[in-house]
């Protein structure tokens, strides 16, 4: 049981919009009395209490940690519940995976809500590892902590009104769960078509005019600001007239980037930029938790004993966080235990050689459909640019950034699928990674044929994980034996693997932010244009393959 407490802080009030000196009365892990000072004015020798903060959209699996070790290191910073998207672990493993998230979930004092996955696989154009179906989703959705459709990313499936994917909106609406989107740079008529439809949400805006037009038909935006997508200097400035309608998510956290901050990053920097601190701390704290129907506590009394404490509403540096009463972090440290978890797998590639991924030349001036990536983007383009030709083999070219793209099904032998990309900047060596949204086969990037063969054979060799691999015997190799997206690890101990594969990466050229987390988007076929599967080049504006070579 909780103990019993009391605390004097500057208390936050969000539905009333005030902060005012009192006394939290806590008792059974609820706030039993919240008592105000007759003052109207905050006291400064006091602390600040406010709700917890809430990450609104987030794949836990991008941690590269299991639910209970991501849960470790975010209460630290003052996070108290997720609205997470078991997506990734589900196009692995299916239902099996989701259900392992939830009970990794539920081994710790952190509240997670999870959705139900709508789009496995996200495409047909791509080899995953399971299927999950309507009649899935609503055994799913029997589960009451099950809080919502996750995020349908076939757009064109709902603006065309295909008959499963209303089957699965139906069902949500049927069970009162809301419905998330994923809809980039949809617009205008088709956004409010999208909307129409019973989608409540849309974490991927990337201009304000965008996020206007969803706004404008009922959408709630989520502003994005993760490891590789970043959208707060776009959307930011949407909050002084739109606060009650938007919310913050990081979408996809790495590590390293977790170890040091998460959601109150965010707020520091609204409130920085002289946004007002009550409407932000709505948008970080209070609007996720009415959207989904959270049980989290808004420091109201009866509520759930969710709370935060912090030094001052500048730079929010987190003082304790409690859930249901009981204090789960202090000054940057977590006091959430650490925990066995079981690892579970669905990997059956075999190794590959360097010949593999050899392309023909088809004549002798050869086009080559390029991708080029972005930092902090998940979105490409495509460049048609002079094939380099060496014996009849179209070949990197290392001094215009062309490097050799692969994607190598995880699921069953098959020959990989190959094409080129810009922007990775690597000057040697390769880098390999067994994330690669959505369906997760192993995707990688290199200079030459026999680096990409020894990267993705690491990866093989260890059932999943993180390879980078220099031009003289440099190796790293993070391991991720649960579903090959997380590590069975404790979560510093993994934050640390994975800051040295970035550097390593980094050393090799790449001038990405995060470079792994820019590979693991090259094979997202939902967000154009340009991406590569295990079956071969897409299209993602015509919706067809091409060939990487003509």
């Amino acid at each position: 049981m909780p103990a019993e407490f009391s605390l004097r802080a500057n208390v936050i009030n969000l539905f009333a919009n005030t902060i005012t000196p009192g006394t939290i009365h806590v008792a059974a892990g609820r706030i039993r009395t919240v008592e105000l000072d007759k003052t109207t004015a905050p006291d400064p020798t006091l602390p600040y209490a406010l709700p917890g903060f809430v990450d609104a959209h987030v794949h836990v699996e991008s941690s590269l940690l299991v639910p209970a070790e991501f849960a470790r290191l975010a209460v630290t910073h003052g996070t108290v519940a997720t609205v997470s998207d078991p997506h990734e672990i589900g196009n692995v493993l299916g239902v099996a995976g989701v259900e392992y998230m939830l009970e990794s979930g539920r081994s710790v004092p952190f509240k997670f809500c999870f959705g139900a996955p709508s789009c496995v696989p996200a495409t047909p154009f791509e080899t995953a590892g399971a299927t999950i179906s309507a009649q899935d989703i609503e055994q799913l959705f029997q589960n009451p902590t099950i809080g919502y459709l996750a995020e349908m990313m076939n757009w064109p499936g709902v603006l065309h009104r295909d008959a499963e994917v209303m089957e699965k909106i139906a069902l949500a609406q049927r069970y009162g769960r809301p419905v998330d989107g994923h809809a980039p740079g949809l617009r205008g008529a088709d956004a409010r078509r999208y909307a129409e439809a019973g989608i409540s949400t849309d974490h991927e805006c990337f201009t304000a005019e965008e996020a206007l037009d969803k706004l404008a038909v009922g959408m709630q935006i989520l502003i994005r600001e993760g490891s590789a997508a970043r959208n707060f200097d776009a959307l930011i400035d949407l909050l002084p007239e739109h606060y009650e309608h938007l919310m913050f998510c990081s979408d996809d956290k790495h590590p390293d980037t977790l170890v040091l901050g998460h959601i109150n990053q965010l707020v520091q920097r609204a409130v920085g930029r002289g946004q007002d601190v009550l409407k932000v701390l709505r948008v970080a704290c209070l609007n996720p938790v009415l959207h989904y129907k959270l049980p989290v506590g808004l420091l109201r009394e009866g509520d759930p004993a969710d709370f935060i404490v912090v030094d001052n509403l500048q730079d929010f540096r987190v003082r304790q966080t409690y859930l249901d009463g009981v204090l789960v972090a202090e000054n940057g440290e977590t006091r959430i235990p650490s925990v066995p978890c079981p690892v579970i797998n669905n990997f059956h590639a075999r190794p590959v050689a360097a010949q593999d991924f050899e392309l023909k030349a088809p004549n002798a001036t050869a086009t080559v459909r390029v991708i080029e990536c972005f930092d902090g983007q998940l979105i490409t383009a495509r460049h048609d640019l002079p094939a380099t030709i060496e014996n009849g083999l179209v070949v990197p070219n290392v001094t215009q950034d062309i490097l050799k793209l692969t994607v190598v099904n995880r699921y069953a032998a098959a020959a990989p699928a190959v094409a080129f990309i810009q922007g990775f900047g690597l000057q040697v060596g390769a880098l390999a990674s067994s994330v690669g949204h959505d369906s997760h086969n192993i995707t990688a990037v290199g200079c030459d044929d026999a680096s990409l063969a020894r990267a993705v054979n690491l990866v093989i060799e260890a059932k999943g994980g993180l390879a980078a691999v220099g031009a003289n015997g440099e190796e790293i190799l993070l391991p991720l034996p649960v579903a090959g997206l997380m590590s069975d690890q404790p979560g510093y101990h993994v934050a640390e693997a994975y800051a040295a594969a970035d550097a390593l990466a980094k050393h090799l050229g790449s001038p990405l932010g995060a470079p792994f987390m820019t590979l693991s988007f090259m094979a997202l076929l939902v967000i154009p244009s340009l991406k590569l599967s295990d079956k071969g080049l897409f299209d993602g504006e015509a919706f067809q393959f091409v060939d990487a070579v003509v």
